[in-house]
């Protein structure tokens, strides 16, 4: 059992509260999963030729002052580092690949996140509102944000296997349930060179996702295409640069609501959830249906 919380603003004024709006929602899903928590946080993009990256200083004591002349001296006084605890983002014009070459050279107990113009990620181990407090989530801004609760059924108690997941750029999932069939996920993801950092099955159906959309499908399509390659229970909620979306298995037992308003998109595991969202009382609630593509843009 875990929680899975998405919030897309429509109302541009409401972006600078995006994460204090949040927080809530997020704090609400604490006894669906009090174990480790993330969030990916959706803003302006950069510039067509930068990347942000988010880090994570794993087991190691953070050494950001070092961390941020090293990545000055390695790509220049155009590269910027901004920290929160024990994770950094790092803004540059380097190539992605020279970024994680570097990275995997000389920071090789850190933990790259994510990658792209738009996303910020954050994730690590204890309570919803520890987790929140550790990395200000009351404070982000952006245009819309994808979070998850977990509680661990199948495999270990880690930061790098809480949620959001990533793959590619600027895309992200986090899921609420069981894949019978990651396992085969993986076998059919890897001679194609696709690598898989965890052991968790919720990777393997966002390496999927993403290796469909690589391939040229639009993120509707590959969602389809998961209705029959991914066996399970689930409920998926996703972020790309400009959207969110949501799926259910065919069975739909696990739960899910959505409430829309003029001003925003809210998705939850759960009603409580969303108690304390501005106007959600005239809100339009729904539980989504089973094998149905739900997508909100900004």
């Amino acid at each position: 059992m875990c929680g899975i919380v998405g919030l897309l603003v429509k109302n541009l004024a409401l972006r600078d509260q995006l994460g204090a709006l949040m927080l809530p929602m997020l704090v609400g899903m604490s006894e669906r999963g009090p174990e480790s928590a993330g969030l990916a946080v959706f803003g302006d993009a950069v510039d067509a030729d930068r990347r942000k990256f988010s880090v994570y200083s794993g087991t190691n004591e953070p050494r950001w002052a070092s961390f941020t002349q090293a990545a000055l001296a390695q790509f220049g006084i155009d590269t910027s580092v901004n920290t929160r605890a024990n994770h950094a983002v790092l803004d540059t014009t380097a190539a992605p690949a020279s970024v994680k070459a570097w990275l995997a050279t000389h920071y090789a107990g850190y933990h790259l996140l994510s990658v792209g113009r738009s996303i910020d990620l954050y994730k690590d181990t204890g309570t919803p509102t520890e987790v929140s407090m550790r990395y200000g989530f009351s404070g982000l801004q952006g245009s819309h944000l994808v979070g998850h609760t977990r509680m661990a059924t199948e495999t270990a108690v880690t930061p790098e296997r809480a949620h959001p997941f990533t793959a590619g750029e600027d895309f992200c999932l986090v899921h609420n349930g069981s894949l019978s069939n990651a396992c085969s996920v993986r076998r059919k993801l890897e001679p194609l060179g696709i690598k898989f950092e965890t052991d968790n099955d919720t990777e393997a159906a966002c390496r999927f996702l993403e290796w469909c959309m690589r391939d040229g499908d639009d993120l509707k399509t590959a969602l389809e295409k998961g209705f029959d390659e991914l066996d399970g229970f689930y409920t998926f909620l996703m972020g790309t640069k400009d959207e969110l979306a949501l799926v259910r298995d065919a069975f739909s037992c696990k739960p899910a609501i959505v409430a829309e308003t003029d001003d925003y998109v809210a998705i939850s595991s759960e009603f409580r959830s969303l108690a304390k969202l501005p106007g959600v009382k005239h809100a339009n609630i729904f539980e989504p249906k089973p094998e149905h593509v739900y997508q909100w843009h900004t």
